[in-house]
């Protein structure tokens, strides 16, 4: 089964946060797949990734032939590059059947916006019955990741 990890923000913001989560991915030899939900967001991650840090940057795409990538940025269900990570960002969904060609998917939602956290709720019941492994992520005070579930 897939491991599904919920992130909790409450202090950070995602363009904040996902830069670090994606280098980690990449530091287990792992390809990622990050899914939002339109185009412009798409656009935005993308112009983020190249910029979010002076020294450093993190190969990915968003359009064209996407194999031979190590982060995809979607707004859809592609996966060109064989992933085993799935990022679900800004409210983007799946069914839970479909993690099964995951090792791991990381849902990452905005604790201050009550629809986004019903919905993570919601996802949470379906990837559990699914018999997925499950953890739950909220930001301490300091910022710092806290494993709650």
């Amino acid at each position: 089964m897939t491991e599904v990890l919920f992130y909790h923000l409450e202090r950070g913001r995602l363009d904040d946060i996902l830069p670090g989560l994606i280098e980690k991915t990449l530091a287990r030899g792992w390809r990622a797949v990050v899914r939002t939900i339109n185009r412009e967001r798409v656009n935005m991650l993308d112009n983020h990734l190249w910029v979010y840090r002076d020294e450093s940057f993190l190969p990915h795409a968003s359009a064209g032939d996407g194999a031979g990538q190590p982060v995809w940025l979607t707004d859809g269900e592609d996966v060109p590059n064989s992933a085993e990570l799935l990022f679900l960002v800004d409210g983007a969904k799946t069914e839970a059947s479909a993690l099964d060609n995951f090792v791991r998917c990381v849902t990452i939602f905005d604790g201050r916006d009550d629809e986004a956290l019903g919905e993570a709720r919601q996802f949470w019941k379906e990837t559990k019955a699914a018999g997925h492994d499950v953890a739950y992520w909220r930001q301490s005070p300091e910022g710092r990741w806290e494993k709650q579930a």
